[in-house]
């Protein structure tokens, strides 16, 4: 991890991971996990909230803040988490995803609110409904101390903690009204995944 020294090259080894599908207890998996660095490192797969947890650790071991956020959708949709730098005065994120879209970002946005919305033309579902709505604050890890990043069980109480931050409108309602969906190509390259199930 000492060699990872560059939010890009970070990105990068993110992207090697396989991705956590989270296979149901009931179909002999684990179920919903949320694991710490290093137990995601040992298994060499996350999800986008393992993967900004190992991100974000992985930055802080090279002067940067462990900070992650929420970026929150409509309830027919899934929320994502991501990893955020700031580099030169501008913010820029770190993200694990399956799908083509809603990855990296370069350090290139003035504000929070800037970055967030270069994910908005992004994220949609299957018919083409936009549906990102909200941000969160950031959350900065050192707040747990270290024990984030090597405790054994889920994390679930860091889940908690960004659930009751408080989270900031992308626009006024009446804006999401008329919005016009993805067209059929986007859709098309929208469903472009990594890893099957």
């Amino acid at each position: 991890m000492q060699k990872l020294n560059t939010p890009a090259k970070v990105q990068d080894f993110l992207n090697t991971l396989e991705f956590n599908f989270e296979k149901p207890a009931r179909r002999g998996g684990n179920g919903e996990t949320l694991k710490s660095p290093l137990f995601t490192l040992r298994a060499r797969k996350a999800h986008c909230m393992e993967g900004a947890l190992l991100g974000a650790y992985i930055l802080s071991l090279h002067g940067y803040k462990p900070l992650i956020m929420y970026i929150q959708s409509t309830k027919d949709d899934f929320d994502h988490v991501i990893a955020i730098f700031k580099k030169g005065g501008f913010y820029g994120a770190l993200s694990k995803t399956n799908h083509a879209v809603l990855r990296y970002r370069e350090p290139v946005y003035k504000s929070i609110r800037e970055l967030v919305i270069s994910y908005f033309h992004e994220y949609f579902l299957d018919n083409g409904k936009k549906t990102l709505r909200k941000y969160s604050c950031l959350l900065n890890l050192n707040i747990f101390g270290s024990k984030w990043v090597t405790e054994e069980g889920n994390l679930w109480y860091i889940d908690k903690k960004l659930d009751k931050m408080k989270h900031y409108d992308i626009a006024p309602k009446k804006v999401f009204k008329n919005l016009r969906k993805a067209d059929k190509i986007e859709i098309k390259a929208g469903k472009l995944v990594e890893y099957k199930k």
